[in-house]
């Protein structure tokens, strides 16, 4: 029987009280709720003693997440599961998550030791690979578990950060979430064409224009020329690399794309593509279906598209798809960092759809919290309820800082949401719209609340092949940003943690609902209901605790309620109550 850790909140130290006995877990065992556990409880598990290259890590707080309710509706058939059969080989849910490491192996005993704390980045790699803690590794709905070299010795090193002591377990857990969200401003996108890449450079026989292509073509290993005049083929043939393997093709009509993907790529998708003076919106979308991950579409003209383009707002999110454009005749000028900005606009107006569910309300908190952030702060939600929470949990930190917060119920009774924007504006339209709403028809809706040199991000995943209708002209025209990001990066979290550490960021501040171990397939429920406007947080080291809003908790438990801040919110004393009252026995 190896030692446990006693708890106190602002240090830890090795005692010598056995581990619990059962140690409990929350396994799923297929599609939906009911297959959490066994029975509708946690099932006991056994606690191993780590190898030499393993830590026993008790897990202290997890926070649920919607996208743990993806993996509850699809089961093995989940991509980053690749099939497994949950019925014998289940998965343990829970990848926002903050461990106590209680034992160390051997070979790790110079890097880790009994009592530190650690945040666990779930977005693992392993020889290129895609894993994720919570999903093809067993996540946190458990109490103790060991981790070894799936998350210690992957592609990027170790997949943990420390925590320093003055931040609670809500807001290290939480940390995780807060790092997607830090993402979504951070450039994912690839800004200029790849060497050794392929590339194809679209047009028609009477464009006349003298385009300057730059250093845009120059590091392609292959071009693809297709409906391009003889003097452009000569331009674009003058500013190719030494070596470039060019292929030149007559115009095609826009079913005859597809083919020439299929033999020029294998179907993989060109990794930059340009478009010279276009004018089709159809044009438009069969190209963009054309992109490859990660790939670039550049956009030249000075003409409006004859109409919106059908747009793969997956592929925004998931693939990292790059759409830029200028009016030219600087080919190469759409590229780069300076004209294509990834976060929000000093001094603008941001708008942010679905601004009540929990990520929302992370977005506006940052938006709020940054600084030179924007000056007016916009929130649309169609739940009054969750708008109200928002209110309480979010004004007065904006009159602190010094930004207009407006939330608006798009189906409440005078101006539309469009007319808000533009009165706001001038009709210029807002500078950023951050959508967390994933729905097609919602999120090519947002986009017309955008102005020129507008940022629109995609923040909500929904299913690559998802399609929407973009008008593609503001791209060229307007230097319009679309953009969308999925997970986050070690760096992404550690930076959230020393945010939390300097006070300039409140990771738990929109914390709703908390419960113990007993509680977890109840807040996978609530999650998928959408049952409170916040983040809900499983404690496993605490029994006896069922889900509880926040205001409940406060009723049923007044000493803790007492500890809650002045508007109701999450604070470190309450959580210290609440596990120091109620922990199960564990050997703390």
């Amino acid at each position: 029987m190896t030692a446990g850790v006693e708890w106190t909140f602002d240090r830890y130290r090795v005692g010598d009280t056995p581990l619990p006995t059962p140690n409990l877990a929350w396994n799923t065992y297929g599609t939906g709720v009911e297959s959490m556990g066994r029975g509708g409880r946690p099932e006991p598990v056994h606690i191993p003693r780590p190898g030499a290259d393993q830590l026993l890590v008790r897990v202290d707080a997890v926070g649920l997440c919607y996208s743990d309710v993806k993996l509850i509706r699809l089961g093995g058939d989940h991509p980053k599961l690749y099939g497994r059969d949950l019925s014998i080989d289940p998965v343990r849910l829970g990848h926002e998550v903050t461990v106590t490491v209680v034992e160390v192996g051997d070979d790790l005993k110079s890097t880790y030791s009994r009592g530190d704390r650690l945040v666990i980045q779930p977005d693992i790699h392993v020889d290129g690979r895609s894993t994720a803690y919570g999903y093809t590794i067993g996540g946190g709905l458990i109490q103790y578990h060991l981790i070894g070299p799936e998350v210690l010795s992957a592609d990027d090193g170790a997949y943990v950060i420390p925590v320093d002591d003055s931040i609670g377990y809500a807001a290290a857990a939480l940390s995780e979430p807060w790092a997607c969200v830090e993402a979504a401003y951070t450039q994912r996108r690839r800004l200029w064409p790849l060497d050794g890449g392929t590339a194809w450079v679209i047009g028609h026989a009477d464009d006349s224009r003298r385009y300057d292509f730059g250093a845009s073509l120059r590091g392609a290993a292959r071009v693809v020329l297709t409906g391009l005049s003889p003097e452009l083929q000569h331009r674009i043939r003058q500013a190719l690399g030494i070596g470039t393997e060019v292929t030149v093709t007559g115009g095609l009509d826009l079913s005859g794309y597809g083919a020439l993907v299929e033999e020029m790529t294998g179907d993989r998708g060109f990794d930059d593509i340009i478009v010279l003076d276009p004018a089709s919106g159809k044009q438009v979308t069969e190209v963009a279906r054309h992109i490859a991950f990660r790939g670039t579409l550049n956009l030249v003209g000075e003409r409006p598209l004859d109409g919106p383009s059908d747009i793969d707002f997956g592929r925004l999110h998931y693939d990292y798809t790059a759409y830029v454009g200028t009016r030219g005749p600087d080919v190469s000028a759409a590229y780069g960092e300076r004209r294509n900005r990834c976060d929000l606009r000093p001094g603008g107006v941001a708008v942010f759809v679905g601004a009540g569910g929990p990520m929302g309300q992370m977005h506006v908190q940052r938006a709020i919290e940054k600084p030179g952030g924007p000056a007016v702060i916009v929130g649309v939600d169609p739940d009054a309820e969750r708008l109200g929470v928002l209110e309480g949990s979010l004004s007065a930190l904006a009159e602190q800082a010094g930004r207009r917060l407006l939330l608006l119920d798009p189906g409440a009774p005078g101006l539309s949401v469009e007319e808000v924007v533009a009165d706001l504006t001038g009709g210029a339209g807002a500078d950023d719209v951050v959508v967390t709403v994933p729905v097609a028809s919602v999120m090519a809706g947002a986009a017309r609340l955008m102005g020129p040199d507008g940022m629109l991000v995609f923040f909500a995943g929904v299913a690559n092949g998802t399609v929407g209708p973009l008008d593609m002209s503001q791209v060229y025209l307007g230097n319009a940003q679309y953009t969308g990001t999925s997970g986050s990066s070690i760096a992404d979290q550690a930076l959230v943690l020393d945010k939390a550490v300097e006070g300039t960021l409140s990771p738990d501040l929109n914390l709703a609902a908390v419960g113990g171990i007993d509680a977890g397939r109840d807040g996978m429920q609530a999650v998928l209901e959408g049952r409170f406007a916040g983040k809900v947080v499983i404690f496993p080291q605490v029994r006896g605790v069922p889900l509880l809003s926040l205001g409940e908790l406060a009723e049923q438990y007044p000493s803790i309620g007492e500890a809650l801040g002045e508007r109701g919110q999450w604070t470190p004393e309450a959580e210290r109550l609440l596990i120091e009252t109620h922990a199960s026995a564990t050997g703390r």
